[in-house]
């Protein structure tokens, strides 16, 4: 097994004090990503970025977290998903509202486990999708605990990169709390400008954060990159439109594939560079 901790993290999870371990551990870090539009690689960016931290730190353990509906960090990433954490939940509400004779607890304890099995192993990092939206009903407690345990799973690791959804909220919402580093992605549009900046606005006031900034991700021309307003974000990288990760799209490649000097892996490491993580 490449990360042999899971039995370690359950134990941790069921209650086993590990106080002394936790002491000595640094904090790791929540890279997050965010784009309100469509079409602007935010996926993409964030294999590579997952990419760049295995090979930059081989001995550090890496989480990739799919947070998006569309499952598409899975795919950029070649990585098969078989369980995710919504198929966890609603095997937890299906089997409380079935009128199951353990309680709520129990079945919320089995579900720490079953979060472990979801996690899939990949050469050099883990990975674990969230899945698909809540369904309707009001599930608060579920919900919670299920984020409480993702959290505590990703504690475990020295690097977690989140690939989320269109609203920024729904990283604080299904995922956790608080990241260090917010990452908005965007293309050269007015409209892409502006979106970033309401999901600043939105992130102030329902995420945690340390650092932010914005990668400017499919630009045709440098020159186009300089008529654009991000406002009082920082500007962390400019990426332009990229054949090698287009033809690595059609053909279904993974993104650890790109070569080195593929225009998004060295756009993504200057981003990464910039806030301080290479």
């Amino acid at each position: 097994m490449l990360f042999p901790l899971w039995h370690e993290t359950a134990g941790k999870l069921a209650g086993n004090n590990h106080k002394k371990e936790m002491h000595m551990k640094k904090e790791p870090l929540f890279i997050a990503f965010a784009s309100q539009k469509g079409g602007v690689g935010k996926t993409s960016l964030a294999g590579v970025i997952v990419k760049l931290l295995v090979e930059a730190y081989p001995d550090k353990k890496i989480l990739a977290i799919d947070a998006d509906p569309a499952v598409g960090l899975s795919t950029v990433l070649n990585v098969e998903v078989d369980k995710t954490i919504d198929d966890i939940r609603k095997e937890v509400i299906k089997n409380v509202e079935g009128g199951d004779t353990k309680t709520a607890v129990e079945l919320l304890g089995e579900a720490k486990y079953e979060i472990m099995d979801a996690v899939v192993e990949q050469d050099g990092y883990a990975f674990i999708a969230i899945g698909r939206p809540e369904t309707a009903g009001c599930y608060c407690k579920i919900n919670s605990y299920l984020k409480e345990v993702i959290t505590m799973l990703s504690d475990k690791f020295d690097y977690v990169v989140i690939d989320g959804e269109a609203g920024i909220e729904q990283i604080n919402r299904r995922v956790m709390e608080k990241v260090t580093h917010l990452l908005l992605v965007t293309d050269a549009s007015k409209k892409g400008c502006q979106v970033v900046q309401t999901i600043k606005k939105v992130a102030d006031e329902l995420v945690m954060y340390d650092r932010i900034g914005v990668i400017a991700n499919r630009i045709p021309d440098m020159d186009v990159a300089k008529l654009m307003d991000i406002g009082d974000l920082e500007l962390l990288s400019v990426i332009q439109s990229d054949l090698k990760l287009a033809q690595a799209d059609v053909l279904g490649e993974n993104v650890f594939n790109l070569p080195d000097d593929a225009i998004i892996v060295e756009g993504a490491k200057k981003a990464l560079v910039n806030m301080g993580i290479l």
